[in-house]
Order: C-alpha cells, then structure tokens, then sequence
C-alpha cells in the first residue's frame, strides 16, 4: 500500500492524511480508509436495492436496459479509469462513484420530480441529500452508529457532487458540518470530480444504447451528432453488420473518447497544482471536457432529452410512475398507520411534528425498489384484498 500510496500525484487525496469518521474507529489494514468506504458501501442494503430501481425504463419493461445498479458500476468503471491515467486515489473515486445514486427513489427523474411535488410543504426531494441521509443514518449495520461512519473526504464529495454548496444548508448538512466542520464552499476533491464526470459520460453513452435497443432512435438517426457520428462511422469501418455489434462498436468508441479527452485535459489543467487543497482552491472544476467534447456531450444531451426522456413511450411510464409516487406518499402521510413496522412506530413518535413525519414518509418511499412501490401501491389500491 505504501508503494501504491507514492505513486499518487501532488494533487491526489491521500488517504493516509485522511481527516477521520464522526465516529472513532481503529483502522482495519491493509485497507485504506477510502478502501473502507467502497466495501461499506457495496455491501450496503441501500446499494443492493439499486438492481431493481430504474435507470430509465420502469424495471419490468425488460431484462437489459440498465438500472441504478448497472449503471453505479459503468460510473465506478469510467471514474477509476480516469483516476488511474491522473494518479488519483482510485478507491475514494470508486466509493464517491458507487454511492451518487443511493438515494434516488423509484422509477427515476420521474420518481424524483414527484416525491419532490408531493413533498414540497416539507422542504422537498433531492436525491444527493438523500445519498448523505443514507450513509448517515439511514443504514442500520453496526452496533456503535447509525449510517456507514465514512470517512469526511467520502462524504464531502458525496455533498458536493454537483459544485460547492453554499448557505443556507439543510439540516442533513448542517449537522455534519457543525460535527466535522466540512469544506463546503469550495470545489470537490479532483476524485469526487472525476465520479461527477464519469456519471456523465455513462448516462449519455449508455442511454444511447438503452434508446437504441427499445428502438426509440436509429443508428441512422446519430449519424450527424458530433463525436457520435464519428464513432459510428469507425464502427462500421470494422466491417461488423449484425446490429447488436454495430451498436456496441460505436458506444465503446464513444466512451473511450470520452475518458480520453477527459485525461489529457485534465492532466494538463492538474499538472501545476501541488496539492488537493490547490484543487479545490480553482474557481471552477479542473476535472472537465475540452470544449469541442463538452459541445458534443451537450448535443447528446439534447438529443437524448428530445428522442428519448420526451418519448411518448417514456411519457407514459413516467406518468404511471409520478401518480404512484405520489399517491404513496400523500396516503402514508395522512394515515402513519399504514407503514410497516418501524417506519410506522418513527412516524407516530413524530406526533404533531408533520415535518419529521414527511421526513419518514420520504425515506421509506425514497428506499422501494420499482417492484416494491407498485406492490405496494398495489396493497393500498387494490379493493380485492379486503376481507
């Protein structure tokens, strides 16, 4: 570990200077702390469940569109990719990358924008803090603590997934801070940046080939997207005719173009910054495309948001999915009584406090797998299981 810890750059995190866990464990060699992490949280509940939670298309619609799960681990694969070429610290990359999307609820944005709606009196939805509410509290594995105790630099760039954070917190951030007095208003760590690229590069890629296998779009239909075209063409330079390895030529390329631009400029934006602190102290990102590969992703972007998230197949399923999300959470909210076991005893401690009683409310809805919330749903609904 000792080698592995020098080969870092100047400007990596090093675990070894890692400023600890609101709760005080001893250290569990060979293991780094960021190490801890990343098996912490794959063997977390909430990280299990994302095999069953929507990428895009509800769960049941088919056996090889991507799903939390698979697309938390095409993120991990990207971000060390990247942070092996700029000798960054791979384990806390792959921990920040693994864990973005623990706190996403069911079926999706569509899932999201709707608890947001439904909970909107309360303070509202956002799925980054409900990732920190998972790995804060929400997991209930070890004797001494509630959450998973990770370590201040996970959690930082688990809250900064998306830029510094600036005043007013939510409650979830201000305990944290007043606890281990986080570094807030500053850019992410150069690994908690290369998780937010990476989560990028793999939604844009592989909803491309999530569109194309429930044929919404054609390979015809990418031919003129900068860098998409390109890579299309080089596939079918190969000489591969079947569909499937057609489709799967070109999105290789893609993705490898991709990392490789994301490298060679961040490498050269790193190459003069001699520590983490110099990383964050940038105003603005460091870890970015050059700007005709940022241009291309933003064409995909488009793209995507007019031929697939605006399809009206995928209209329809979010529309089933809003009325569920939201017909869950307003009937839980107005009879307790109706939640299972603990999160119905949480709930009536709550008593006249309707703000935690949402709160439980969120958590328990936020935490179904698409199965779970229409069987669920289904209970709720369904006049046939009376009696």
């Amino acid at each position: 570990m000792r080698a592995a810890m020098d080969a870092l750059a100047p400007y990596a995190t090093k675990a070894s200077l890692s400023r600890g866990r609101l709760h005080r464990e001893p250290e569990a060699p060979p293991r780094s702390p960021f190490q801890r992490d990343r098996d912490r949280i794959v063997h977390s509940s909430a990280f299990r469940k994302l095999q069953y939670k929507t990428q895009v298309f509800v769960n049941h619609e088919g056996d090889f569109f991507r799903t939390r799960l698979t697309h938390s681990l095409e993120v991990a694969q990207i971000a060390r990719a990247i942070a092996r070429v700029l000798r960054l610290d791979e384990d806390l990359t792959e921990a920040l990358a693994l864990a973005h999307d623990l706190g996403h609820p069911p079926f999706g944005h569509a899932g999201e924008e709707a608890l947001a709606r439904a909970a909107a009196t309360w303070g509202g939805f956002d799925h980054n803090l409900q990732s920190l509410r998972v790995v804060t509290r929400l997991e209930r594995r070890y004797a001494a603590f509630d959450g998973l105790n990770l370590t201040v630099e996970t959690l930082e760039g688990l809250i900064k997934h998306n830029g510094p954070r600036h005043p007013p917190h939510p409650p979830e951030i201000v305990s944290l801070d007043l606890a281990l007095d986080l570094d807030l208003s500053h850019e992410p760590s150069a690994e908690a940046q290369v998780a937010a690229l990476a989560d990028d590069i793999a939604y844009h890629a592989h909803d491309l080939d999530d569109g194309l296998r429930a044929g919404l779009f054609t390979l015809e239909d990418l031919a003129g997207l900068p860098l998409i075209g390109d890579a299309l063409a080089e596939a079918e330079a190969t000489g591969a005719k079947e569909p499937g390895r057609l489709r799967h030529e070109m999105i290789r390329r893609v993705i490898d173009r991709f990392i490789r631009d994301v490298t060679e400029t961040a490498a050269a934006r790193l190459g003069s910054l001699p520590s983490p602190a110099a990383v964050k102290a940038q105003t603005g990102p460091v870890i970015t495309f050059s700007p005709p590969l940022a241009a291309a992703n933003e064409a995909v972007r488009a793209f995507l948001r007019e031929r697939m998230y605006r399809h009206y197949r995928i209209n329809r399923m979010t529309r089933k999915a809003a009325r569920l999300i939201e017909e869950l959470f307003a009937a839980f909210f107005e009879t307790p009584a109706l939640l299972p076991g603990e999160w119905r005893q949480s709930a009536e401690e709550a008593g006249g406090d309707l703000r935690t009683r949402a709160q439980v409310v969120i958590d328990y809805v936020a935490g179904m797998t698409d199965r779970y919330a229409i069987d669920e749903h289904r209970r709720l609904t369904d006049i046939t299981t009376l009696g």
